[in-house]
């Protein structure tokens, strides 16, 4: 089995691949991607996977482990492998507010950008990727919104050992979630 961390940017995929790996679970993660202002505690990301539209093998890597997988690489998924996947779910507004943060400290944010565009765009996409999830019979999927990781941590965290099937550490996975870190709030 090969789980999945998965969500539009900025929507809590690095806070729940924190808490899997404080829970027990193995992280595929090269570090190469240093924490920063905008992910004091790392973002877990492994580089190759990015690759994975023309290099689909390289999933194999993942199995029995966790990897975090941006959303628009899930449908490039090869076949011949059982998935679970953890898609993290957060308002748009907040993720856009927390992308446009992030692009202004690094300079490369671009006011000329159509915000109403840009929402249209993530709508369009999260159908296709939830289409594409309910129709892959060797994937489970499980949603997990972002305010209820804030605010119901070990609710959460027992749904994942459930979903897993796997024995986690509860408390540490609760102690991974740290509220001040949720910086970008919807209006």
């Amino acid at each position: 089995m090969i789980t999945i961390v998965s969500g539009l940017p900025r929507s809590g995929t690095s806070l729940m691949m924190q808490m899997l790996a404080v829970g027990g679970m193995s992280i595929l993660s090269d570090g190469e991607r240093q924490a920063d202002v905008d992910n004091p505690r790392g973002y877990f990301e492994w580089e190759r996977i990015k690759r994975l539209p023309k290099e689909p093998g390289c999933v194999a890597e993942a199995e029995g482990k966790v990897v975090k997988v941006i959303s628009q690489l899930l449908l490039a998924l090869p076949g011949g492998h059982e998935y679970r996947v953890i898609f993290m779910q957060r308002p748009l507004a907040e993720v856009l507010l927390s992308q446009e943060q992030m692009l202004r400290r690094r300079g490369t944010f671009d006011p000329a950008v159509d915000t109403s565009t840009l929402v249209k765009g993530f709508q369009n996409h999260l159908y296709e990727i939830n289409t594409w999830l309910n129709s892959k019979p060797n994937l489970k999927v499980m949603r997990v919104h972002y305010h209820r990781v804030l605010n119901e941590p070990k609710a959460i965290a027992e749904k994942l050992t459930q979903f897993l099937e796997l024995p986690l550490d509860l408390e540490a996975m609760v102690r991974q979630v740290d509220e001040t870190l949720y910086r970008q709030r919807g209006k």
